[in-house]
């Protein structure tokens, strides 16, 4: 067994041992910070709608407005017109991680663990499905979306590494999955990447800007009745077969709801021990013109990542900004006590920005030295085996939940609002078996120890809170 994997396995083991220690050692608060992204530049005239102020009632409360609150609300709406939807969010739609993150939209779901053919298959199709879902609502609509879905690449830096993944391809093809390999010389026939060994080519994926997709919903879901409250923060929720949802100025009494908080889902006592609050840095270049994009030798495809424990990640918009995230230990950080927003303005963060953009240097020739036109953190939620949980929970099995993307959640996030729908139609066959459907967690302990397993788990094993489908 590997130093890292002894490492890891004592981390999990002791997670057990703790899990029961009483909780909280000092008061955890709910902070929430402002969208800086490049995302939210696109929506400088988007006015939140009226918070809450007194009572309201529901047949499901949504809480949050984020990728899984939004397209929770759209296809319950859509299947469901004549019930009443309310959606509760703390700040402003897309504030979270959905209007902070890297932007693209990939296939497969992380932490699934060893898949038979039949199973993975079936994950592949569900979210190359939810993928083309997104771009049929935006069309659907005529949503102001940027978008591109002309494929992404996972770049391989070893040459070992590689050949495997090109043995892997020949198999996924065998069973319906229409993933290609292209040595290095073709990679770069797209994207002009340094010290790779070949590519996996996903040409169903791509990218898109998610704070205009999450904003611009809400008219089309306001039409269909969607009630929004938007700064209404939950401050607490009380079970029954009625359920009382509390925000600072009202009330709303709900038949069902909707936990869509993804990383701020422990602030309202759910899933404490499951998952923890991880920040990520995410920086943009301005938008590069023709010229520049030739010199950097992007030609073509909506992104890369990379096959490090640090996993570098990069996508280019339809506007020419290039977009990265990931490629060191500091590009991600766990603050003690499960803080939700990184302290300071995003110039807190500067020695991570600058080596983050030091390693989009090596990648791409001449971006090493590009002016950073925005650089924003979004709050991701960790589970310890990386793996999401989408189902229902609650004596009266009306609490609904999604959490857990461990930093892969554009795609999630978005078809779990279809699960959801589904369950609560009692209409999973299409779902049934999945390994994300009411997956357990693996038990992560609280503070202090969760703060010093995450240091140690960081410094001495620099593994990724992202990993590999396969």
């Amino acid at each position: 067994m590997t130093l890292a994997k002894r490492i890891e396995f004592g981390l999990f083991n002791a997670a057990k041992a703790v899990s029961k220690i009483s909780y909280p050692l000092s008061w955890e608060k709910l902070e929430i910070d402002e969208n800086r992204s490049l995302w939210a530049s696109y929506t400088p005239d988007y006015k939140p709608s009226a918070s809450l102020k007194g009572n309201d009632t529901a047949d499901l409360c949504i809480i949050g407005g984020g990728y899984t609150g939004m397209s929770t609300a759209y296809h319950f709406s859509e299947r469901y017109p004549d019930k009443r939807v309310v959606l509760l969010e703390a700040k402003s739609l897309a504030n979270g991680a959905s209007g902070r993150n890297g932007g693209m939209m990939l296939n497969w779901i992380y932490g699934t663990g060893p898949m038979s053919d039949e199973m993975t298959g079936r994950v592949y199709a569900s979210t190359s499905q939810t993928i083309d879902g997104i771009e049929q609502i935006i069309k659907k609509h005529g949503l102001n979306v940027s978008y591109r879905r002309d494929g992404c690449f996972e770049v391989f830096t070893d040459e070992e590494r590689a050949m495997e993944a090109k043995a892997e391809v020949e198999h996924l093809n065998s069973i319906g999955v229409p993933i290609k390999f292209l040595d290095a010389a073709n990679v770069r026939k797209k994207i002009s990447l340094n010290g790779i060994h070949g590519g996996l080519f996903d040409p169903s994926e791509g990218q898109l800007n998610g704070v205009q997709y999450i904003r611009g919903l809400r008219p089309v879901l306001e039409a269909r009745g969607v009630q929004f409250y938007e700064n209404s923060r939950v401050t607490k929720i009380s079970e029954g077969e009625t359920i009382e949802v509390e925000t600072p100025n009202g009330l709303v009494r709900a038949k069902n709801i909707v936990l869509a908080l993804n990383g701020y889902t422990g602030k309202l006592g759910y899933f404490r021990k499951s998952f923890f609050p991880l920040h990520s840095h995410v920086f943009s270049t301005p938008p590069l013109s023709a010229e520049q994009s030739k010199k950097v030798g992007w030609h073509g495809s909506a992104g890369f990542s990379d096959d490090l424990n640090r996993i570098s990640y990069a996508t280019k918009t339809n506007e020419g900004h290039v977009v990265f995230g990931g490629g060191s230990n500091i590009s991600y950080g766990y603050l003690f006590n499960n803080r939700t927003a990184f302290p300071g303005s995003p110039g807190s963060a500067t020695a991570a920005f600058d080596d983050m953009q030091n390693t989009m240097g090596q990648y791409l020739t001449g971006t090493g030295t590009m002016q950073r036109a925005h650089q924003w953190t979004g709050t991701l939620a960790i589970s310890i085996r990386r793996n999401c949980s989408i189902g229902v929970r609650g004596d009266h099995k009306n609490v609904y939940y999604a959490l857990g993307y461990s930093g892969h959640g554009v795609t999630a996030a978005n078809m779990a609002g279809k699960i959801i729908t589904d369950i609560y139609s009692d209409n999973e066959d299409e779902w049934r078996g999945m390994p994300f459907i009411n997956a357990p967690f693996s038990p992560i302990p609280l503070e202090p120890f969760r703060w010093m397993g995450y240091q140690m788990m960081t410094k001495l094993t620099g593994k990724s809170p992202r990993e590999p489908h396969r």
